[in-house]
Protein backbone atom coordinates (compact mmCIF):
# COMPACT_ATOMS: atom_id res chain seq x y z
CA UNK A 1 0.00 0.00 0.00
CA UNK A 2 1.40 3.41 -0.99
CA UNK A 3 0.51 6.44 1.24
CA UNK A 4 1.32 9.57 -0.70
CA UNK A 5 -0.70 12.36 1.09
CA UNK A 6 -2.63 12.55 4.26
CA UNK A 7 -6.23 12.55 3.56
CA UNK A 8 -7.74 12.99 7.67
CA UNK A 9 -5.49 14.05 10.46
CA UNK A 10 -7.21 14.43 13.58
CA UNK A 11 -7.54 17.85 15.66
CA UNK A 12 -5.38 17.41 18.26
CA UNK A 13 -7.24 19.21 20.93
CA UNK A 14 -9.98 17.33 20.90
CA UNK A 15 -7.81 14.00 20.87
CA UNK A 16 -6.58 12.29 24.32
CA UNK A 17 -3.37 10.89 22.86
CA UNK A 18 -1.74 8.00 25.13
CA UNK A 19 0.20 5.37 23.39
CA UNK A 20 3.29 4.62 25.58
CA UNK A 21 6.28 3.54 22.95
CA UNK A 22 9.56 1.48 25.10
CA UNK A 23 12.09 2.06 22.01
CA UNK A 24 12.79 0.48 18.85
CA UNK A 25 11.65 -2.99 18.29
CA UNK A 26 13.37 -3.55 14.72
CA UNK A 27 14.15 -1.37 11.64
CA UNK A 28 12.84 -3.66 8.81
CA UNK A 29 14.66 -3.60 5.33
CA UNK A 30 13.53 -4.55 2.02
CA UNK A 31 16.43 -5.70 -0.29
CA UNK A 32 17.88 -7.40 -3.45
CA UNK A 33 20.03 -9.87 -1.40
CA UNK A 34 19.13 -10.52 2.17
CA UNK A 35 22.13 -13.25 1.96
CA UNK A 36 24.62 -11.03 1.13
CA UNK A 37 23.23 -8.01 2.73
CA UNK A 38 23.30 -9.62 6.21
CA UNK A 39 27.17 -10.42 5.18
CA UNK A 40 27.68 -6.40 4.64
CA UNK A 41 25.93 -5.42 7.69
CA UNK A 42 27.78 -7.87 10.17
CA UNK A 43 31.17 -7.84 8.35
CA UNK A 44 31.15 -3.54 7.82
CA UNK A 45 29.04 -3.14 11.20
CA UNK A 46 29.64 -5.66 13.55
CA UNK A 47 26.30 -7.01 13.81
CA UNK A 48 25.55 -10.49 14.54
CA UNK A 49 23.39 -13.08 12.52
CA UNK A 50 20.45 -14.04 15.17
CA UNK A 51 17.40 -15.50 13.76
CA UNK A 52 16.44 -16.53 10.18
CA UNK A 53 12.87 -17.45 8.65
CA UNK A 54 12.77 -18.68 4.47
CA UNK A 55 11.82 -21.88 2.81
CA UNK A 56 13.84 -23.99 5.96
CA UNK A 57 11.38 -22.66 8.12
CA UNK A 58 8.34 -22.67 6.25
CA UNK A 59 7.85 -19.35 4.44
CA UNK A 60 8.26 -20.22 0.49
CA UNK A 61 7.80 -16.46 -1.01
CA UNK A 62 10.71 -14.35 1.34
CA UNK A 63 13.99 -14.77 3.42
CA UNK A 64 14.66 -12.35 6.28
CA UNK A 65 18.00 -12.41 8.30
CA UNK A 66 17.66 -11.01 11.83
CA UNK A 67 21.30 -9.18 12.99
CA UNK A 68 21.81 -7.57 16.46
CA UNK A 69 24.42 -5.14 18.08
CA UNK A 70 23.76 -3.99 21.53
CA UNK A 71 20.04 -3.02 21.44
CA UNK A 72 19.87 -2.59 17.61
CA UNK A 73 18.24 -5.39 15.76
CA UNK A 74 17.85 -5.40 11.71
CA UNK A 75 15.90 -7.13 9.58
CA UNK A 76 16.37 -8.01 6.60
CA UNK A 77 14.07 -9.12 4.10
CA UNK A 78 14.64 -10.05 0.39
CA UNK A 79 11.88 -11.50 -1.91
CA UNK A 80 12.52 -14.98 -3.86
CA UNK A 81 10.22 -14.33 -7.20
CA UNK A 82 9.68 -11.31 -9.11
CA UNK A 83 5.67 -11.40 -8.25
CA UNK A 84 5.17 -9.93 -4.74
CA UNK A 85 4.84 -6.72 -3.04
CA UNK A 86 8.32 -7.41 -1.54
CA UNK A 87 9.84 -7.24 -5.17
CA UNK A 88 7.43 -4.21 -6.49
CA UNK A 89 9.39 -2.07 -3.51
CA UNK A 90 12.53 -3.07 -4.40
CA UNK A 91 12.37 -2.51 -7.63
CA UNK A 92 10.88 0.82 -7.02
CA UNK A 93 13.06 2.07 -4.57
CA UNK A 94 16.26 -0.47 -4.57
CA UNK A 95 17.27 -1.46 -1.06
CA UNK A 96 16.06 0.85 1.72
CA UNK A 97 13.99 0.62 5.05
CA UNK A 98 10.44 -0.66 5.08
CA UNK A 99 9.32 -0.92 8.53
CA UNK A 100 10.31 1.27 11.74
CA UNK A 101 8.98 -1.11 14.04
CA UNK A 102 7.42 0.32 17.55
CA UNK A 103 7.82 -1.93 21.14
CA UNK A 104 4.72 -1.41 23.26
CA UNK A 105 2.16 -2.74 25.72
CA UNK A 106 -0.67 -2.95 23.86
CA UNK A 107 -0.13 -3.22 19.76
CA UNK A 108 -4.16 -3.47 19.75
CA UNK A 109 -4.60 -0.43 21.97
CA UNK A 110 -1.80 1.53 19.96
CA UNK A 111 -3.41 0.99 16.38
CA UNK A 112 -6.92 1.49 17.62
CA UNK A 113 -5.84 4.63 18.80
CA UNK A 114 -3.86 6.04 16.39
CA UNK A 115 -6.23 4.88 13.73
CA UNK A 116 -9.07 6.49 15.39
CA UNK A 117 -7.04 9.49 15.36
CA UNK A 118 -6.40 9.89 11.63
CA UNK A 119 -3.01 7.10 11.01
CA UNK A 120 -3.48 5.09 7.80
CA UNK A 121 -4.18 1.66 8.65
CA UNK A 122 -2.02 -1.02 7.35
CA UNK A 123 -2.57 -4.24 9.18
CA UNK A 124 -5.10 -5.28 11.96
CA UNK A 125 -3.89 -6.84 14.74
CA UNK A 126 -2.97 -9.91 14.67
CA UNK A 127 -1.64 -12.82 16.82
CA UNK A 128 1.35 -15.07 16.18
CA UNK A 129 2.76 -17.75 17.90
CA UNK A 130 5.87 -19.95 17.94
CA UNK A 131 7.56 -22.49 20.44
CA UNK A 132 8.30 -18.95 22.24
CA UNK A 133 4.65 -18.07 22.60
CA UNK A 134 2.73 -15.23 21.40
CA UNK A 135 3.21 -11.86 20.11
CA UNK A 136 0.32 -9.50 18.63
CA UNK A 137 0.83 -6.93 16.01
CA UNK A 138 -0.02 -4.57 14.14
CA UNK A 139 0.77 -1.97 11.60
CA UNK A 140 -0.01 1.42 10.37
CA UNK A 141 1.85 3.84 7.57
CA UNK A 142 3.01 6.69 7.34
CA UNK A 143 5.20 8.26 4.22
CA UNK A 144 6.12 7.36 1.15
CA UNK A 145 5.32 3.06 1.38
CA UNK A 146 7.28 3.58 5.04
CA UNK A 147 5.35 1.60 8.18
CA UNK A 148 5.05 1.16 11.90
CA UNK A 149 4.48 -1.90 13.71
CA UNK A 150 3.35 -1.98 16.90
CA UNK A 151 5.07 -5.45 18.28
CA UNK A 152 3.37 -6.47 21.85
CA UNK A 153 5.99 -9.24 23.07
CA UNK A 154 5.27 -9.42 26.48
CA UNK A 155 4.22 -13.17 25.83
CA UNK A 156 7.07 -14.30 23.78
CA UNK A 157 10.61 -15.62 25.00
CA UNK A 158 11.95 -17.06 21.34
CA UNK A 159 14.00 -16.58 18.73
CA UNK A 160 13.24 -12.97 17.77
CA UNK A 161 9.33 -13.40 15.94
CA UNK A 162 7.08 -16.41 15.71
CA UNK A 163 8.35 -18.38 12.60
CA UNK A 164 12.20 -17.41 13.13
CA UNK A 165 14.73 -20.08 13.82
CA UNK A 166 18.26 -19.16 15.46
CA UNK A 167 20.90 -18.33 13.37
CA UNK A 168 24.69 -18.39 13.38
CA UNK A 169 27.66 -18.41 11.21
CA UNK A 170 30.12 -20.66 13.21
CA UNK A 171 33.69 -19.39 13.53
CA UNK A 172 32.72 -16.20 12.05
CA UNK A 173 35.14 -13.57 13.52
CA UNK A 174 32.97 -10.12 13.49
CA UNK A 175 34.42 -6.79 14.87
CA UNK A 176 32.04 -5.85 16.24
CA UNK A 177 31.60 -1.58 16.59
CA UNK A 178 30.02 -0.83 19.72
CA UNK A 179 26.73 0.64 18.40
CA UNK A 180 24.36 0.57 21.36
CA UNK A 181 21.12 1.97 20.08
CA UNK A 182 18.40 3.53 17.76
CA UNK A 183 19.23 7.20 18.45
CA UNK A 184 17.16 8.55 15.91
CA UNK A 185 15.58 7.86 11.88
CA UNK A 186 15.09 10.54 9.39
CA UNK A 187 12.32 10.63 6.79
CA UNK A 188 12.76 12.45 3.47
CA UNK A 189 9.38 14.22 2.62
CA UNK A 190 8.38 16.45 -0.74
CA UNK A 191 8.56 20.00 -0.68
CA UNK A 192 5.79 21.28 1.36
CA UNK A 193 4.68 18.33 2.98
CA UNK A 194 6.86 18.09 6.22
CA UNK A 195 4.37 20.27 8.55
CA UNK A 196 1.82 17.63 7.16
CA UNK A 197 3.60 14.97 8.68
CA UNK A 198 4.58 16.22 11.61
CA UNK A 199 1.08 17.13 12.34
CA UNK A 200 -0.26 13.76 11.41
CA UNK A 201 2.98 12.47 14.04
CA UNK A 202 1.09 14.95 16.44
CA UNK A 203 -2.47 14.23 16.04
CA UNK A 204 -1.93 10.44 15.61
CA UNK A 205 0.75 9.42 17.88
CA UNK A 206 1.22 11.96 20.60
CA UNK A 207 4.33 13.51 19.33
CA UNK A 208 5.37 16.75 20.22
CA UNK A 209 7.77 19.32 17.83
CA UNK A 210 11.37 18.74 20.03
CA UNK A 211 13.29 21.27 17.03
CA UNK A 212 12.67 23.26 14.05
CA UNK A 213 15.24 24.24 11.17
CA UNK A 214 14.48 26.02 8.66
CA UNK A 215 16.90 27.49 5.10
CA UNK A 216 19.02 29.81 7.59
CA UNK A 217 20.03 26.67 9.61
CA UNK A 218 20.72 24.25 7.22
CA UNK A 219 22.13 25.73 3.89
CA UNK A 220 25.20 26.23 1.82
CA UNK A 221 25.31 28.49 -1.48
CA UNK A 222 24.25 26.32 -3.31
CA UNK A 223 20.88 24.39 -1.53
CA UNK A 224 19.36 24.43 1.61
CA UNK A 225 16.76 22.24 3.41
CA UNK A 226 13.68 22.11 6.05
CA UNK A 227 13.32 19.55 9.18
CA UNK A 228 11.14 19.12 12.04
CA UNK A 229 12.28 16.91 14.56
CA UNK A 230 9.47 14.99 16.17
CA UNK A 231 9.59 12.97 19.21
CA UNK A 232 7.12 10.44 21.80
CA UNK A 233 6.29 11.58 25.51
CA UNK A 234 9.40 9.83 26.95
CA UNK A 235 11.81 10.81 24.51
CA UNK A 236 13.18 7.11 23.03
CA UNK A 237 11.56 7.47 19.41
CA UNK A 238 12.54 10.82 17.48
CA UNK A 239 11.85 11.03 13.95
CA UNK A 240 13.09 14.49 12.47
CA UNK A 241 11.35 15.04 8.78
CA UNK A 242 13.20 16.92 5.96
CA UNK A 243 12.08 18.35 3.11
CA UNK A 244 13.79 20.43 0.23
CA UNK A 245 14.06 23.94 0.23
CA UNK A 246 14.73 26.27 -2.80
CA UNK A 247 17.93 26.68 -3.82
CA UNK A 248 20.82 27.45 -6.45
CA UNK A 249 21.15 23.91 -7.35
CA UNK A 250 19.58 20.78 -6.19
CA UNK A 251 18.88 19.61 -2.53
CA UNK A 252 20.00 16.51 -1.01
CA UNK A 253 16.52 15.49 -0.12
CA UNK A 254 15.16 16.46 -3.63
CA UNK A 255 18.14 13.71 -4.94
CA UNK A 256 16.90 11.26 -2.47
CA UNK A 257 13.01 11.51 -3.42
CA UNK A 258 14.46 11.62 -7.36
CA UNK A 259 16.27 8.13 -6.63
CA UNK A 260 14.08 6.46 -4.08
CA UNK A 261 11.06 7.51 -6.33
CA UNK A 262 8.94 8.53 -3.10
CA UNK A 263 9.32 9.51 0.50
CA UNK A 264 11.15 7.41 2.52
CA UNK A 265 13.89 6.80 6.29
CA UNK A 266 16.99 8.95 4.21
CA UNK A 267 19.56 7.64 7.41
CA UNK A 268 19.51 5.73 10.85
CA UNK A 269 21.47 7.16 13.36
CA UNK A 270 22.87 4.64 16.07
CA UNK A 271 24.34 5.68 19.06
CA UNK A 272 27.64 4.55 20.68
CA UNK A 273 29.13 5.53 23.85
CA UNK A 274 32.51 5.56 22.09
CA UNK A 275 32.88 6.55 18.84
CA UNK A 276 36.06 6.99 18.30
CA UNK A 277 36.85 3.68 18.98
CA UNK A 278 32.97 2.92 16.83
CA UNK A 279 34.27 4.96 13.77
CA UNK A 280 38.23 3.67 14.08
CA UNK A 281 36.45 -0.43 13.56
CA UNK A 282 33.92 0.89 11.16
CA UNK A 283 36.55 2.18 8.66
CA UNK A 284 38.85 -0.94 9.54
CA UNK A 285 35.80 -3.05 8.50
CA UNK A 286 35.29 -1.05 5.16
CA UNK A 287 32.88 1.37 5.58
CA UNK A 288 32.81 4.91 3.97
CA UNK A 289 32.35 7.89 5.64
CA UNK A 290 31.70 11.66 4.50
CA UNK A 291 34.72 13.69 4.84
CA UNK A 292 35.07 17.26 5.94
CA UNK A 293 37.58 19.56 5.25
CA UNK A 294 40.74 20.27 7.56
CA UNK A 295 39.37 23.53 8.03
CA UNK A 296 37.16 22.21 10.20
CA UNK A 297 38.87 21.96 12.91
CA UNK A 298 40.57 25.03 13.11
CA UNK A 299 39.14 27.18 16.10
CA UNK A 300 37.12 23.85 16.76
CA UNK A 301 37.71 24.60 20.31
CA UNK A 302 36.56 27.96 20.42
CA UNK A 303 33.27 27.06 18.85
CA UNK A 304 32.17 24.35 20.89
CA UNK A 305 34.70 24.87 23.93
CA UNK A 306 36.46 21.91 26.31
CA UNK A 307 35.69 18.37 25.09
CA UNK A 308 37.72 15.37 25.99
CA UNK A 309 38.72 14.22 23.17
CA UNK A 310 41.82 15.01 20.95
CA UNK A 311 40.96 17.20 18.31
CA UNK A 312 44.09 15.56 16.13
CA UNK A 313 42.25 11.89 16.89
CA UNK A 314 39.18 13.52 15.53
CA UNK A 315 40.23 15.21 12.56
CA UNK A 316 41.92 12.17 11.48
CA UNK A 317 38.55 10.62 11.60
CA UNK A 318 36.46 13.19 10.41
CA UNK A 319 34.29 12.93 13.65
CA UNK A 320 31.86 16.41 13.96
CA UNK A 321 31.54 18.02 17.12
CA UNK A 322 28.61 20.21 18.43
CA UNK A 323 27.74 21.96 21.70
CA UNK A 324 24.11 23.09 23.35
CA UNK A 325 22.99 24.24 26.29
CA UNK A 326 22.78 20.48 27.54
CA UNK A 327 26.17 19.62 26.57
CA UNK A 328 28.29 18.09 23.43
CA UNK A 329 27.52 16.01 20.84
CA UNK A 330 30.16 13.77 18.31
CA UNK A 331 28.13 12.67 15.28
CA UNK A 332 29.57 11.06 11.62
CA UNK A 333 27.54 10.27 8.71
CA UNK A 334 28.43 7.18 6.57
CA UNK A 335 28.42 7.39 2.46
CA UNK A 336 25.00 5.86 1.21
CA UNK A 337 25.49 2.05 1.97
CA UNK A 338 23.65 1.11 -1.74
CA UNK A 339 24.80 2.59 -5.43
CA UNK A 340 21.63 4.70 -5.23
CA UNK A 341 22.21 7.68 -3.23
CA UNK A 342 19.81 7.22 -0.98
CA UNK A 343 20.17 5.18 2.40
CA UNK A 344 23.21 5.78 4.53
CA UNK A 345 23.92 5.77 8.58
CA UNK A 346 25.08 8.03 10.95
CA UNK A 347 27.09 7.19 14.36
CA UNK A 348 26.75 9.69 17.30
CA UNK A 349 28.05 9.92 20.83
CA UNK A 350 26.10 12.37 22.99
CA UNK A 351 27.64 13.69 26.00
CA UNK A 352 24.93 16.38 27.21
CA UNK A 353 23.64 17.22 24.01
CA UNK A 354 19.90 16.60 23.09
CA UNK A 355 20.32 18.19 19.76
CA UNK A 356 20.79 17.36 16.15
CA UNK A 357 24.49 18.95 15.34
CA UNK A 358 22.62 22.24 14.60
CA UNK A 359 26.07 23.96 14.09
CA UNK A 360 27.84 20.90 11.87
CA UNK A 361 25.12 21.51 9.49
CA UNK A 362 26.68 23.67 6.97
CA UNK A 363 30.21 21.35 6.80
CA UNK A 364 28.10 18.24 6.65
CA UNK A 365 26.19 20.13 4.03
CA UNK A 366 29.40 20.56 2.11
CA UNK A 367 30.50 17.24 2.34
CA UNK A 368 27.38 15.77 0.60
CA UNK A 369 27.71 18.18 -2.07
CA UNK A 370 30.72 17.34 -2.76
CA UNK A 371 30.01 13.59 -3.21
CA UNK A 372 26.62 15.12 -5.39
CA UNK A 373 28.68 16.50 -7.65
CA UNK A 374 31.07 13.25 -8.12
CA UNK A 375 27.66 11.88 -9.07
CA UNK A 376 26.64 14.98 -11.52
CA UNK A 377 23.42 15.75 -9.40
CA UNK A 378 24.32 18.72 -7.61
Amino acid sequence: MTQSNIETVADPQTTEIDIPIHGTDHVEMYVGNAKQAMHFFCSGFGFRPVAYRGPETGVKDTASYVVEQGKVRIVITSPLGPDSPIADHVHRHGDGVKDIALWVDDAAAAFDQTVKNGAIPIAEPTEEYGDGGKILKATVGTYGETQHTFIQRDEFEGTFLPGYEEYGLEDWKINETNLEFVDHIVGNVEDGKMNDWAEYYESCFGFHVLQNFDEKDISTKYSSLRSRVMKNANGRIKLPINEPAEGLKKSQIQEYLDYYKSPGVQHVALHTNDIIQAVDRLRTNGIKFLQVPDSYYENLLDRVGDIDEDIEVLKDLHVLVDRDEQGYLLQLFTKPVEDRPTLFFEVIQRKGSQGFGKGNFKALFEAIEYEQQKRGNL
